[in-house]
């Protein structure tokens, strides 16, 4: 009978370099499937599209003008919140075809498997701002902020979905099967993203609705990013943006470890 070779020790650099290694293989997977990268891009691209041409003179008078509300909604959109479903849905894939039994029996830190699934996602989600921004700026959309603003924006962005992929990586650890946690995060995430400032502001909104919006911290994300993009950056939407990225990694991040290694 083989000993287990013993897991690797708190070593910040090695979790790194594992995590990497991860990350890469997740990569190669996505190469070979490139269905996340297309639901990441081709959906938030749809809404712009849609959403462009069909309230962008009832809401603002020109579909250009609407344009500078709706881009960078849809950045924020694309940075993450179309594509992470299958950040939970990688994780219980591994879980369920005894993948992580396989990582489990390496010299590795336990939290690099999920820290690789992440991290694969965060290149994902560079690739579709930059294909939207691409988008984007065929239509007409200028940022006004000029580059470090837009560079900022998207940043933003980025890191609000690196945040929020550890909500559905908890997700894909706790639930029973690829289909449930689809399921579960297409229902937990759709109103995140359309109960916002995405289409319209917060104050045309109905009572109720505008109440969510107001809440939701998706719609401070995305008026931090119009600030900046439109050249009129507001400290106060950005610091809470970068609270709720705080507040929501610091939360699930640890529970997603945690429940990840109880999953025997």
């Amino acid at each position: 009978m083989t000993t287990p070779l013993p897991t690797a020790g708190p070593r910040p650099l090695a979790t790194v370099r594992h995590s990497a290694v991860l990350a890469r293989r997740s990569l190669v997977k996505t190469g070979r499937n490139p269905g996340p990268i297309v639901n990441g891009v081709v959906t938030p691209a749809l809404f712009l599209v849609l959403f462009l041409y069909l309230f962008g003179r009832p809401v603002a008078g020109t579909t250009g003008a609407y344009l500078h509300h709706l881009f960078p909604g849809i950045l924020v959109m694309g940075a993450g919140l179309t594509g992470m479903i299958s950040t939970g849905s990688a994780v219980n894939l591994d879980l369920r075809n005894g993948v992580t039994d396989r990582f489990r029996s390496l010299p590795i830190s336990r939290t690099a498997p999920l820290l690789g699934s992440v991290g694969a996602d965060v290149l994902r989600y560079l690739i579709a701002v930059v294909i939207l921004s691409a988008l984007g700026t065929l239509l007409g959309f200028r940022a006004e902020g000029g580059v470090p603003a837009a560079l900022g924006a998207a940043g933003l962005a980025i890191l609000f979905g690196f945040c929020v992929s550890w909500v559905t990586v908890l997700i894909g650890v706790l639930a029973r099967n690829a289909e449930a946690v689809t399921a579960f995060s297409f229902l937990t995430f759709l109103p995140l993203q359309l109960g916002t400032s995405l289409a319209a502001p917060t104050d045309t909104l109905p009572g109720w609705l505008r109440a969510w919006a107001d809440v939701n911290p998706v719609t401070h994300v995305m008026d931090a990013c119009r600030a900046l993009l439109n050249g009129t950056p507001d400290t106060g939407s950005i610091g809470r943006a970068l609270l709720w990225s705080a507040a929501l990694f610091l939360v699930f991040c640890p529970l997603a470890v945690r429940a990840y290694g109880r999953r025997e």
